[in-house]
């Protein structure tokens, strides 16, 4: 992307986080009072989750990282800020409390998830202080977890400036603004892709979508992964959109030429969870 200004490079997370937490016992009887499960509780862990994950993952590689991200005054706030480790954080003010991710697990299978918490959309955003942070940054990673963050206007107007001199990869989510102009990669999933491609499809006229594509091409795109890349690249005047399969692979469209093909590795077993996580992180410091 651009040449490190160190041997170990500086990598902006900016995005929303979540506190995971996991609840993990055994199930040996069911409730007396309806048909379910009761879970005997034998661990809890907690855990950054969102733009948390992905900032320890970018510093899990080498890299010198900063998280920008809402922080709650509350509990999960402390919890979230005591899990970062070697994360530098710029906490940003938090409307509501923190979200959590409670997921309920017995011999490694879930059996429910609990959210709570929120909205978490960012509150009295530093404009000048996020601008400087931005530009000390080799690299600018953006993971969005749809509790408003890329939708904040003034983080919007400084991700949009930081596009026009440095690589700015963005992990996007449905519920999240699209990414700004000029980004060097976007990384949907093939479900995110499809979304992003439906509401293209209903937003735009037929003078087009940033692009010189016409609502009526938007809707007729096929649905597979190659042909929403190439659609979103025009879409968000993106460098290159590579749209992840899971164990079929990835998709990546860039200015010139056909979509190409990277072939998933075969993996036995595992959770999926993090997984887009890992390849936007992977993707930054590549």
């Amino acid at each position: 992307m651009t040449t490190p200004t160190s041997a170990r490079p500086h990598v902006v997370v900016v995005g929303d986080m979540v506190l995971d937490r996991d609840v993990d016992g055994r199930t040996e009887r069911l409730c007396p009072d309806a048909p379910v499960p009761v879970v005997d509780v034998t661990s809890r862990r907690e855990s950054p989750g969102g733009a948390g994950l992905t900032a320890l993952l970018v510093a899990g590689s080498g890299a010198r990282t900063t998280l920008v991200a809402p922080v709650a005054d509350d509990d999960g706030g402390r919890a979230l800020r005591s899990l970062l480790g070697d994360v530098d954080l710029l906490a940003l003010g938090h409307e509501g409390p923190t979200r959590r991710k409670i997921r309920v697990r017995s011999s490694g299978q879930s059996l429910v998830r609990v959210d709570d918490g929120g909205p978490g959309a960012p509150v009295d955003v530093p404009e000048d202080r996020l601008r400087a942070l931005l530009a000390t940054a080799d690299v600018v990673l953006v993971s969005d977890y749809g509790a408003g963050t890329t939708h904040d206007a003034v983080v919007r107007r400084v991700l949009a400036e930081a596009a026009t001199e440095r690589p700015v990869v963005w992990d996007p989510h449905p519920r999240g603004g699209a990414p700004v102009a000029g980004v060097a990669l976007v990384t949907p999933n093939a479900a995110e892709a499809r979304r992003a491609v439906e509401d293209l499809a209903t937003a735009s006229t037929d003078r087009g979508v940033r692009g010189a594509r016409s609502a009526r091409e938007v809707r007729d795109v096929p649905a597979t992964e190659d042909a929403l890349a190439q659609v979103l690249r025009d879409a968000w005047d993106a460098t290159g959109v590579c749209v992840t399969a899971g164990a079929a692979g990835a998709f990546l469209a860039q200015a010139a030429g056909e979509p190409l093909f990277v072939p998933a590795p075969v993996v036995i077993g595992g959770d999926p969870c993090g997984a887009g996580d890992r390849f936007a992180a992977t993707a930054a410091v590549a």
